[in-house]
C-alpha cells in the first residue's frame, strides 16, 4: 500500500486512522532517539530518515541522487513496517534486537531481513525502537555501509 504525500505530516493524515496514534508515537521515538545528522524526509513513498548529501555526498549507490537511506516507516495495508537498514548489514545489531524482542513483546517477532512488520499497533515496543535508534550514529551508518553494502 503506497500513500502519496509530499511530506510526513500528510503521509500521517492518510493511514487508516486507528493507527494514526501508534504511527505518531512510532515518529516521534524515532525522531527523540535518532543520533544527530539523519534527517526526515519522504523516501521511497514512506517516511524515511536518511544521511543527507551535504554529509554523504555520495549517495545511495542504486541512484546516487539521492540521500543514502536508514530507517524508514510505512503503513503497509496489514501492519506497520520499520526497515532498519543497519539490522539488514550488521549481524551483531540484528541479533541484539532479536535477542531483546521478546523482552518487550509477547508476540512472535515477525521480521524479514530489514523489515519489521507489527500486525498489533498497539504492541509496538517503543522502548526498544528508541534503544535501536541510539545504536548507530552517522559515521557509523557509513561505515557499515560502504564495507557491507555499497561493494556488493
Amino acid at each position: 500500500m503506497q500513500i502519496k504525500a509530499n511530506s510526513p505530516k500528510e503521509y500521517i493524515q492518510n493511514i487508516p486512522e486507528d493507527r494514526i496514534p501508534y504511527f505518531k508515537k512510532l515518529r516521534t521515538t524515532i525522531l527523540t532517539n535518532i543520533p544527530k545528522g539523519f534527517e526526515e524526509q519522504m523516501s521511497y513513498g514512506m517516511i524515511g530518515y536518511v544521511v543527507p548529501k551535504s554529509i554523504y555526498p555520495e549517495g545511495y549507490h542504486c541512484d546516487t541522487s539521492l540521500p543514502l537511506p536508514f530507517v524508514n516507516i510505512a503503513s503497509q495495508k496489514n501492519f506497520i513496517a520499520l526497515y532498519h537498514s543497519g539490522i539488514y548489514a550488521n549481524k551483531e545489531l540484528y541479533d541484539w534486537f532479536v535477542n531483546e524482542y521478546p523482552k518487550h513483546c509477547k508476540r512472535k517477532i515477525d521480521m524479514g531481513k530489514s523489515c519489521i512488520r507489527f500486525k498489533k499497533a498497539e504492541e509496538i515496543p517503543f522502548d526498544l525502537i528508541a534503544q535501536l535508534m541510539q545504536k548507530m550514529s552517522v559515521k557509523d551508518w557509513i561505515h557499515i555501509y560502504e564495507k557491507a553494502i555499497k561493494k556488493r
